[in-house]
């Protein structure tokens, strides 16, 4: 991987990742720029099969303010994922199992200079089980803290 431009931190707290997977992503030139800058938040972004083939929802790429008006693009538009037949098919059979679901992680550019997001196949965290992720990281970070003073 590349240079991280964003990460979908929400999605590690809600999910049970699975599995991971690479996909390209369609955009404009407007978006490219605005990616560039770092204008994206994948919070409350989502990814969902359409017709057999997979595009992303809700990802926000901000517009930026040198682009002119006429050449710039909806910042919620959902967004075309490049993926293989393979690929395609081990989500559709994962999203028809209960519970299963797929989310964006981050995005970022690969060694070529392409835009890439990394999605995966999620399943949805109880409550409980956000408790217990809440109490794991306080003991790592008490653990860490305790290890430096000594």
């Amino acid at each position: 991987m590349g240079k991280t431009i964003a990460k979908n931190k929400k999605a590690f707290h809600d999910y049970h990742i699975l599995e991971k997977l690479e996909a390209g992503l369609v955009l404009e030139g407007s978006e490219v720029k605005a990616v560039r800058a770092s204008r994206v938040n994948l919070k409350d972004s989502f990814v969902r099969l359409v017709k057999d083939e997979a595009f992303l929802f809700n990802a926000h790429i901000g517009r930026l303010s040198t682009t002119h008006h006429y050449y710039t693009h909806e910042e919620r538009r959902s967004r075309k994922l490049l993926l293989h037949k393979k690929e395609l098919s081990k989500l559709k059979s994962a999203v028809q199992r209960d519970g299963y679901t797929i989310v964006p992680l981050q995005l970022y550019f690969n060694h070529r200079n392409l835009v890439k997001i990394q999605i995966s196949i999620a399943k949805g965290k109880n409550l409980h089980d956000k408790r217990e992720d809440l109490k794991q990281k306080d003991m790592k970070r008490d653990i860490a803290r305790a290890l430096k003073d000594y």
